[in-house]
């Protein structure tokens, strides 16, 4: 299943897509109660309201939306805690990162770990605030989300899958000079707009765990990452078991697992995002997040 949230005017919206995908079945109608945000609906949703939404899901004669006809926005609007963050994560990354941007960068012994602020996540087909004053060097990083589903602390490996909700894919932008003239990357990670996800969040069971999927990004149609989560230094389950230890995790936090080479910092000639641009990650089995840089 793909949870959605979207506009209809100026009313916002929580939906499931049909199978086809032509058509966005409002979740309100089909369980009859409302859901104030995806992040109540996350909280919420008992297994077999799931398994009612799985079941309509596949019915042919309940009528939707039509998906040109709605606007989709960001599954979550506003995360509840800053979003957790996973960085060099794929040993190419990791080479690029200490080449192009920290000589002095060392393997890490551990997992890197860091925050990304967000007021509020942009969607599909939002417009990125460069804030070329700040910072001319704009860079894209596809990234696959981690949607937690409950409230957990130290949470064991073996039972990672069962407090996760879904994925979502996630462009972690980023304003490299801004990253590098600190010590910690949190301000040039944070600026507003500068995360996006969407355009839906895909149910957990709709993929086996650990997740294998190919994940991709393009800047004006011109491929730039490309790699399959399989190649995770560390994966989904060691992640959120670690990072659960000690710190509580709640519904509707979103831990972004890290990127692969192939961003534009790491390219020669390096190729920073422009004015005008649009710029598109994509993980097959999710979706396609396309955003264009204002």
């Amino acid at each position: 299943m793909k949870f959605i949230r979207f506009q209809i005017g100026e009313v916002e919206k929580l939906g499931i897509f049909n199978k086809t995908e032509t058509e966005i079945l409002e979740i309100a109608k089909i369980l009859g109660r409302e859901f104030t945000s995806m992040i109540n609906l996350i909280e919420e949703i008992t297994e077999e309201e799931l398994k009612k939404l799985k079941e309509t899901e596949s019915n042919k004669k309940y009528k939707g939306y039509y998906t040109k006809e709605v606007k989709l926005c960001s599954p979550i609007k506003k995360p509840i805690h800053d979003i957790v963050c996973v960085g060099v994560n794929y040993r190419d990354h990791l080479e690029e990162t200490q080449k192009n941007f920290d000589k002095n960068f060392s393997v890490p012994q551990k997992t890197v770990y860091f925050s990304k602020r967000a007021i509020e996540i942009i969607g599909p087909g939002d417009t990125v605030k460069s804030r070329m004053d700040l910072d001319e060097k704009l860079d894209y990083e596809v990234e696959l989300a981690v949607v937690i589903g409950k409230r957990g602390t130290d949470i064991p490996k073996e039972k990672v899958e069962e407090y996760i909700f879904g994925y979502s894919v996630f462009n972690d932008i980023s304003a490299r000079e801004l990253q590098g003239s600190h010590v910690q990357w949190y301000r040039g990670k944070s600026l507003d707009s500068f995360s996006s996800m969407g355009p839906v969040i895909l149910h957990k069971s709709s993929l086996p765990f650990p997740v294998e999927v190919d994940i991709r990004s393009y800047v004006n149609g011109e491929i730039r990452q490309t790699s399959n989560t399989k190649l995770f230094l560390s994966n989904i389950g060691e992640i959120i078991s670690e990072i659960s230890s000690g710190i509580t995790l709640e519904a509707g936090d979103i831990v972004i697992t890290g990127t692969p080479s192939g961003v534009g910092l790491g390219l020669k000639p390096q190729k920073f995002m422009k004015k005008g641009d649009i710029v598109v990650c994509e993980i097959p089995e999710i979706g396609r997040l396309e955003n264009i840089i204002g």
